[in-house]
Order: structure tokens, then sequence, then C-alpha cells
């Protein structure tokens, strides 16, 4: 069964996903709220901005009311993480039970922590050791476990490394495309001969928005569409292709600041580093089988990736 396309969804979080997603939501005939703390951005075709702070449990219900479907994309500056995101996740779980609304959840892989390199699937173990990745798995813990006990239909969606208009703080994103451009330093991390899945940001929003109108998705993770996994060496190989010059790539061998990525981020992101010195590969075949989904081959998102950061390149 599909969601009726005169409810409400609302989406929590405007950064490059949630953003995404509310465009997607409005082509597919939604009515569509974005919230944030602010409600700052550019006007959206479709789409009705709201400012709330997520944190607070009276802004979350404020923010979520009358709405079918609420998509959970919110996220926190990476040092806080731990310390935020389990307040958030109480925050919107109330707020959906008492609205009555399903919760769609925009996840990482990190639950899964070290696989050896194994490909990792919706049954793949959860063995995180790390403080994000613990967290990150109890946060999905409680959302199956609000499920289960019928107090919030809900299901995840899990992604990789984004790539895609609007990531910056990514791995491939910000502290590569604008080198590749202007023959500045593009990062690398890591060994860089081995697979690495990145998922296309608009392929987020497909998966994210089939999720939220789809019953039968309900009390699960799901992979959202992924291309195949490639090595960073064959990506940057790609990229040189796209934009005739040879990249100027420097590889860190550990976390450390670079570009966007300062020492706060860096020092954070050391724990996690292990995605870079074993192959990172995810498999979303399941999803694709059960919705019909496909996700855009790595070169047209590399192609779309490239055409917007020239446009952010030219409006600096």
């Amino acid at each position: 069964m599909s969601a009726a396309r005169e409810e409400l969804h609302v989406v929590l979080g405007s950064g490059p996903a949630g953003t995404a997603l509310a465009g997607e939501l409005v082509r597919r005939g939604h009515p569509v709220r974005l919230v944030d703390r602010r409600a700052e951005g550019p006007a959206l075709p479709g789409v009705e901005r709201r400012a709330a702070d997520v944190r607070d449990p009276g802004q979350a219900r404020a923010a979520v009311a009358g709405a079918a479907v609420v998509h959970h994309c919110v996220n926190v500056a990476y040092h806080l993480q731990t310390e935020l995101l389990p307040g958030i996740q109480e925050a919107i779980l109330a707020a959906v039970e008492a609205e009555g609304a399903k919760l769609v959840v925009l996840d990482t892989l990190y639950p899964y922590g070290n696989t050896g390199g194994a490909v990792m699937t919706e049954d793949t173990p959860w063995r995180a050791t790390t403080r994000k990745g613990r967290m990150r798995a109890r946060l999905d813990e409680n959302y199956l476990a609000a499920h289960r006990e019928g107090r919030a239909r809900v299901v995840l969606g899990r992604a990789a490394d984004f790539v895609g208009p609007g990531v910056l703080n990514s791995t491939l994103g910000g502290a590569v495309f604008p080198g590749a451009l202007t023959g500045g330093d593009v990062l690398a991390l890591g060994d860089i001969d081995l697979p690495h899945s990145h998922t296309y940001i608009g392929d987020v929003a497909v998966g994210l928005a089939t999720l939220g109108e789809r019953d039968d998705a309900d009390g699960r993770v799901w992979h959202l569409p992924t291309a195949p996994a490639r090595t960073t060496r064959e990506i940057h190989a790609l990229i040189e292709q796209r934009t005739g010059r040879p990249l100027r790539t420097v590889v860190l061998p550990e976390a450390r600041p670079f570009g966007p990525f300062d020492e706060v981020f860096m020092n954070e992101y050391a724990e996690l580093f292990y995605q870079h010195t074993e192959p990172q590969i995810m498999d979303s075949s399941a999803f694709e089988a059960a919705f019909g989904a496909r996700p855009v081959p790595l070169e047209d998102a590399l192609d779309t990736t490239l055409t917007w950061y020239r446009s952010l390149l030219a409006e600096a």
C-alpha cells in the first residue's frame, strides 16, 4: 500500500539529504514541510519552511503537527553527536507517537563497525566498537523497538558516504571537487585502492521518499540505492576525465586536518578511519528488488556533482 498523495510529509533537517528529499517529495505530489532551526534557506517550490529546534519536545511536537509521515534527517556537529542525538531521538519519537505519524530515519553504516572488508547487507551483524558506532546502534535498537511495541511505525534507510549537489562535508565533497576544478589539492583517505561505496544524494532522496510511501517497508533497516563500490583511485580517474586535468591528490594515511575538515572534526573522525583501511562495500540489492529502484550510475553522479560545484565556485 502506498501513502496518499495529499498526506503531509514533514522533513526534519535541511542539509543536503533533507533538501533533496523535500524536492523529491514535491515531485511525487506530496505537501511538504521542511524544518530546521532557522528556516532561513532559499525558497523551494511547493515546500513550506518552518523553524523549530527538535531537541525541545514541545517544538518537535509542533513541527510534526498534521504529518502523516515524518522524515528524520537531522544531524548535528560531528563532535556533538554522541551528546545530542539521543535526546533528539527521544523528542522526535515522542512527537511522532503523539501525532500517530510514520517515522522514516536516515541512518549510517556505523552500527556494523569493522567488517574486515565483507560486503555489508541488511543481515550484517552490528558489531561497532567505536563511540559513535555504538551510539548509532543503540538509537537504531530504540527505533525498531518502538515499531515492534506498536508505539510508532518506523523504518530506517542506511546510506554510505554521500556524493552529489549540495554535499560539502563528505570524503567525496568539498575537499575533492573544488581542488579538482581549480588545480588545488584533492583529498584521499587511507588506502586509495580499496573499494568504497558512495550513495548519490538523489538516490538518498528517492530511497527515503519510497520508504515513506510504502507500508510494506516498515519495521526494518533498508540499504538505500547505492551504485557499486569503486576504489578512490578509480573515482579520481573518472573526475580527471571530466575536468581534463590531473588531480593533485593528497593521501592522508591517518585522520588529520585538511581543507574543510578541521582538527575538531578529524579528532572525532579518527575512530572511524577503519572505513578507509578496509573495503567499505554496501549492497543495496534488497531495496532495488523490493521497490524497483536502481541507483544512479557513479559516472552520472559525478557529472551532476561537478556541474553543481562549477556553479558554486562561479558564485564565490
